[in-house]
């Protein structure tokens, strides 16, 4: 079983950033049809921990008039799903680039393993009277009180695949500054609000990396074994 690999990138720049998760994910797939053939040995799965430098992404899909304010921040074009988001400081951005056909995962399965890791992770965050779960009409993570009135999303989803390999990934709002979301339609949405972790308990943002980490891991290595 190979290992998963943790690469830690801080103050990154989007761009060069997304440069180097794609030559990554290109050489996997060239490595993995000349494998058949040659025995060739595969490259391990690889988790990305990213510290952003601020930056609004549009995705594919992403409509410039979801865009409602504009300043120095830069705004770049990428080929994740999704609309529009922000990365930057405090916020934990996570690139998953996986061998999904190796861990026997659909896309609809990585977006929902991705979720339910979300939730395990956030959950001992959050106040007795407060849970978290995900929507099947908008990929994330929301919080709700004990209403079950819907306080607004925490995390967000957008992930590309090309030839079974996944890349790009999650973002958690756990420190970060959440002004710039303001500045946007989050994910496309009018009106959404965007909570972070900070703001329900304190938050050792080393130590909740680790606890995401090792979710991941336990998830990979459980559809490994099967």
């Amino acid at each position: 079983m190979l290992p998963l690999e943790i690469k830690y990138l801080q103050n990154a720049q989007y761009e060069p950033t997304h440069a180097a998760m794609l030559t990554c994910v290109l050489s996997r797939i060239e490595q993995k049809k000349s494998a058949s053939s040659e025995k060739a040995q595969l490259s391990a799965d690889e988790l990305w921990i990213v510290d952003h430098d601020n930056v609004f992404t549009l995705g594919q899909a992403g409509k410039p008039e979801h865009i409602l304010q504009r300043d120095n921040t830069p705004i770049i074009h990428t080929d994740r799903g999704g609309q529009v988001t922000w990365h930057g400081h405090g916020q934990l951005v996570v690139y998953f680039l996986f061998d999904l056909n190796a861990l026997g995962w659909g896309v609809r399965d990585l977006v929902s393993k991705a979720e339910n890791i979300i939730i395990d992770v956030i959950t001992p965050y959050l106040p007795p009277d407060f849970y978290a779960k995900a929507r099947a009409d908008a990929p994330g993570v929301y919080v709700y009180n004990q209403d079950d009135l819907e306080l607004g999303k925490i995390a967000s989803l957008g992930f590309k695949i090309k030839h079974g390999f996944s890349y790009h990934g999650i973002a958690i709002n756990v420190q970060n500054d959440l002004t710039p979301f303001q500045m946007i339609n989050p994910c496309g949405y009018a009106g959404m609000t965007m909570l972070r972790l900070a703001d329900f308990a304190d938050v050792d943002y080393q130590a909740f990396t680790q606890q995401f980490i090792s979710r991941v891991n336990q998830e990979r290595q459980f559809s490994l074994s099967k």
